[in-house]
């Protein structure tokens, strides 16, 4: 919620309820292209058949844990998990984030452990402060978007590239049979 806060208004407000789930719409220019963002900030308290409805819904994802708790970061793998087997076939596209970032003095989980476990789930690794605005959040969601906007022409070319190929197939079925 913090993250989310800190990206659309650069403040941070230090009283919520971290049961609340909100829907945000933002709009930004990125790399000279307008992007229309949804963003779903998830309460983590969701039942598993609402979470799996949210992980069909999202075609981008900021996974987040608080660098002075080690739970929250072992959290993260069994997640991803769930998201890779939730939007099958597909690769999901996401950012890790370690928020707290101004808490060092308190810090579990190490800068190289985020890094480490970023290169092991193929997305970029950032680490940041919610309260402080440290760490460049706006560039998490920027690289989002970047991300999702590279798959969707990734994916865009594939399509197009197979339906041409049934085409083909197609066109070959009906020569042969006109032919014979």
């Amino acid at each position: 919620m913090a993250i989310v806060v800190r990206f659309l208004t650069k403040r941070f407000i230090w009283e919520y309820d971290p049961t609340l789930e909100s829907t945000y719409r933002h709009q930004a220019t990125i790399d000279d292209e307008v992007v229309s963002m949804e963003i779903l900030d998830t309460a983590g308290q969701e039942d598993t058949i609402q979470r799996e409805g949210h992980m069909r819904w999202g075609e981008g994802f900021v996974l987040v844990y608080d660098i002075t708790d080690r739970g929250s970061f072992e959290e993260v793998l069994p997640l991803k998990n769930v998201l890779d087997e939730v939007k099958k076939p597909k690769n999901v596209t996401l950012i890790l984030v370690g928020n707290k970032a101004d808490l060092d003095h308190s810090r579990q989980v190490s800068t190289e452990e985020g890094e480490k476990l970023a290169t092991e789930l193929a997305c970029a690794f950032y680490e940041c402060s919610a309260c402080t605005g440290e760490g460049n959040i706006t560039e998490v969601f920027y690289e989002l978007c970047r991300e999702v906007r590279r798959r969707r022409m990734v994916q865009g070319k594939t399509r197009r590239r197979s339906s041409t190929t049934h085409v083909k197939q197609a066109i070959n079925k009906m020569l042969t049979k006109i032919s014979s």
